[in-house]
């Protein structure tokens, strides 16, 4: 149940991109076209949890033993890019549309955010919800979550955003069809309002947690 609640925490209540407004680029960007958001929030879930995954283990299992944990920063950044190296070749090969379609939001996952955010979050340099029951382990002074723990945040915070993306998008295109829309108000304009709706609805859900 602890960990249910850590999941439903890390989609619902402290949705990252609605609560603590990361990840704003391509989720303004990219969110204009369904299509591109599902292929977008595929990369993203992607490339989170596996560099989240591999950085957690670096940090505790090679950094923190070496006491050089001060080059975590550069380490989860240069496994961070190297996954995204990694998606958009795949994608240039394989998924050339999608690929072209992204343009230069795919090689700025490297700077999203959200995916240096988690991987910060799971060795306890962030700010991971405190939920009773949840087990955490003490690493050179620093309350970190076990690997169960890990694993399912790396997941559900990507799934989160990807939730959000792709709701958004479709939301995006009845926007763009609107033929009544003030002038002021089309484009970036409407979409920063709409944004801000949903996070006052998603701020409903805080406190359940």
């Amino acid at each position: 149940m602890t960990y249910l609640i850590l999941i439903l925490s890390a989609i619902i209540v402290n949705n990252i991109v609605l609560t603590r407004f990361l990840g704003i680029c391509p989720f303004l960007g990219v969110s204009k076209n369904p299509k591109n958001a599902l292929g977008m929030s595929g990369a993203i879930i992607f490339v989170v949890f596996f560099a989240t995954l591999l950085s957690y283990i670096l940090y505790r299992h090679v950094l923190v033993p070496l006491n050089i944990q001060y080059l975590h920063l550069i380490a989860f950044i240069l496994i961070i890019a190297s996954f995204v190296q990694f998606v958009e070749m795949f994608m240039k090969k394989y998924m050339t549309g999608l690929y072209q379609a992204l343009g230069i939001f795919l090689p700025l996952i490297t700077t999203n955010c959200v995916v240096l955010t988690v991987a910060l979050d799971v060795v306890g340099y962030g700010s991971i919800p405190q939920i009773p029951g949840i087990e955490t382990i003490m690493v050179n002074g620093t309350s970190m979550l076990n690997y169960g723990g890990m694993l399912l945040y790396a997941l559900a915070v990507p799934v989160g955003y990807s939730l959000i993306f792709i709701v958004f998008s479709y939301i995006q295109v009845r926007l763009q069809s609107a033929k009544d829309m003030p002038k002021a108000f089309q484009g970036n304009a409407i979409a920063l309002i709409t944004a801000g709706i949903m996070a006052m609805i998603f701020a409903a859900f805080t406190g359940m947690i």
